[in-house]
């Protein structure tokens, strides 16, 4: 069965003027019960991790002073929105909900988070949105519990995951890959394993021809015994904070390769949803759902 994590301080408001589309994540779980792509059983409700597995990851003072609201007014700033005991909760909920996706898709080929995907938390501080970096959390966790060796990391948000390159930089247990827009934040790139930058505009059959020439390759080389999926749909045309040029369709059709690639592959993959900032609500809603839609018909 499909498990997904959801939890609904996922859908914590951000005070009126941010332009961070929580009400996705009440949206979505609505969708996927409403259509009959998913029922109640399907979800399971995260909580408060314990500590040493966020320590695993990020450094202790960081991640203290985001707990008693220490963080200074600049530091504030780069993460994009006013501290608050409730977003550090469901920053924590969030990465808890990445560590069980990792179990029940080690059970079941593949597991979902209905949010995540904080890819520009560094191991000392948090950017753009991101506090803790929930798949970096969840990869030192599989890590320490010993249920896996070798991580791939398959960043396909438009915005390069620049706090995991920094948080695995050396480490050659954990291979990451982004494929990112050239000219998307952030303007100052990390060095991933693998970066793949392209250019404005890039249209579906650009995309998925280097996906499909990239990915299989990849995995080929570095035998991963778990992938983690960051399946922003910020690449879609219409997306206010992206420069990419793809479809609804080209979107689905990408997801639905690395999904496939993992089952052909037999590797366990938990997939979070990453970022979607188009204008309507109802199309980032769609995108996300194809993926479920997806995981759904592939594994099940």
């Amino acid at each position: 069965m499909l498990k997904i994590a959801y939890h609904p301080v996922y859908k914590h408001p951000l005070p009126e003027g941010h332009r961070f589309p929580m009400i996705k994540y009440e949206l979505l779980p609505q969708q996927l019960l409403h259509e009959g792509t998913c029922s109640s059983e399907n979800f399971f409700k995260p909580t408060i991790p314990n500590d040493k597995y966020i320590l695993a990851v990020h450094d202790p003072d960081y991640f203290y002073d985001l707990l008693n609201i220490k963080i200074s007014p600049k530091e504030a700033r780069k993460i994009g929105f006013p501290l608050s005991e409730i977003l550090v909760e469901r920053e924590r909920t969030i990465a808890d909900g990445t560590m069980k996706a990792c179990d029940f898709a080690l059970e079941n080929g593949i597991a979902m988070n209905i949010a995540g995907g904080t890819h520009h938390a560094y191991t000392n501080r948090g950017e753009a949105f991101c506090m803790l970096n929930d798949q970096a959390i969840g990869a030192r966790y599989l890590q320490t519990v010993e249920k896996v060796k070798k991580i791939l990391i398959v960043d396909l948000d438009v915005h390069q995951g620049n706090g995991t390159a920094e948080i695995f930089r050396g480490d050659n247990s954990v291979y990451t890959f982004s494929m990112h827009g050239a000219g998307n934040y952030p303007f100052k790139k990390e060095i991933s394993d693998l970066d793949i930058s392209l250019k404005k505009n890039t249209s579906d059959k650009e995309y998925l021809s280097v996906l499909k020439k990239t990915l299989p390759q990849l995995i080929e080389q570095q035998q991963p015994d778990f992938i983690f999926y960051l399946c922003g749909v910020d690449v879609l045309a219409t997306d206010k904070l992206g420069t990419l040029g793809m479809s609804l369709a080209g979107c689905k059709q990408r997801d639905a390769f690395v999904l496939e690639a993992c089952r052909e592959y037999g590797i366990p993959v938990q997939c979070s949803m990453g970022g979607g900032y188009s204008e309507d609500i109802k199309l980032i809603v769609e995108a996300h759902a194809n993926t479920f839609r997806l995981a759904q018909e592939i594994f099940f």
